[in-house]
């Protein structure tokens, strides 16, 4: 497969992620502002940009709205709705003769809903109903790739992308949530601590299959355990992490290459830190430690596969 193409259902695959993530906690802090005291807004703004590592303009503040506004429409965030799904389009567009119709026409077609949009409407009336179409949006383009796209090598990039992106993005909102030693402060009180963790299940489409698991007494070291090392939930960054190593391992059988060891073996490196971590140690050590770890390891692998697949040099496509 030619670098490029790689490079283009990677980006693709991983923008469209990031826009459904951008969205969901959009979606839910607007719903806590419903539910929490006014004290609590600008802790929770601010950890929710500081999870999407931006900072939003100086003039916007911790304002829902502006920072509402910056996140879905402002094409100089990377972060916003828009700018992912318009990113990730122009890479579906460089490759349409690698993917399917139905997945041209269904991101085409996103891309023009979310760029008409008017955010002045979409706050006015209903925004949490804008906010779930982009979700729905990007799970029905997913839903067409693994129905409609052949699950050989271009399928396995996308896979690359979207479940990398996502273990990056739980990984990175659970460093903000834990660097909050007030959220589980004794003396806080008992509704509010409630409702962040609450608050941040949801952040991962996680509180009905958390308690399904663990009921719903919502505990810090279980919430912990469950989004960080369950290994069957979709959001949790060692399933995403497997799945990261599953799509490089499928790739490089493809490719052959002797070059692919290097980013196999990180991939593998940190699938065994997911795979053989004990929520127990994990806690009583240094758990930001850990999460900031993982993060490292994860860009470690999206490092190595561009290397090896990528922006590798000629003379090694030449020697292959």
């Amino acid at each position: 497969m030619l670098s490029r193409v790689a490079d283009s259902l990677y980006w693709m695959s991983r923008y469209l992620e990031r826009a459904e993530h951008t969205a969901r906690l959009l979606d839910v802090n607007l719903s806590l502002d419903l539910e929490q005291s006014p004290a609590a807004h600008e802790r929770r703004w601010g950890r929710l940009l500081a999870s999407l590592r931006v900072e939003a303009p100086e003039e916007a503040g911790l304002d829902s709205g502006a920072v509402a506004r910056f996140l879905t429409f402002d094409m100089e965030n990377p972060t916003s709705v828009l700018h992912c799904v318009s990113v990730a389009r122009e890479n579906a567009r460089q490759v349409r003769e690698r993917i399917s119709s139905e997945m041209w026409e269904q991101i085409n077609r996103f891309y023009l809903t979310v760029r008409n949009a008017n955010f002045d409407s979409v706050w006015r009336e209903q925004p949490h109903e804008f906010l779930r179409s982009i979700k729905e949006g990007v799970h029905f383009f997913q839903g067409l790739t693994d129905s409609t796209l052949g699950h050989e090598e271009g399928w396995q990039f996308i896979q690359v992308g979207r479940y990398l992106e996502r273990a990056i993005n739980t990984v990175a909102l659970l460093s903000e949530y834990y660097a909050e030693g007030d959220t589980t402060d004794a003396g806080a009180e008992q509704t509010q601590i409630y409702l962040e963790w609450v608050g941040l299940l949801r952040s991962c489409t996680a509180f009905e299959a958390y308690c399904r698991v663990y009921t719903a007494n919502l505990r810090a070291d279980r919430i912990a355990e469950f989004l960080l090392l369950d290994p069957v939930f979709p959001h949790s960054a060692r399933f995403s992490v497997d799945q990261v190593g599953i799509a490089l391992d499928a790739i490089s059988e493809v490719t052959g290459a002797q070059a692919t060891a290097r980013v196999n073996r990180l991939a593998g490196r940190l699938r065994a830190t997911l795979r053989y971590g004990q929520i127990e140690e994990i806690m009583a050590g240094d758990l930001l430690a850990f999460l900031a770890d993982v993060e490292r390891q994860c860009l470690e692998v999206h490092n190595a596969m561009y290397e090896t697949y990528v922006a590798y040099p000629i003379e090694r496509a030449v020697a292959q």
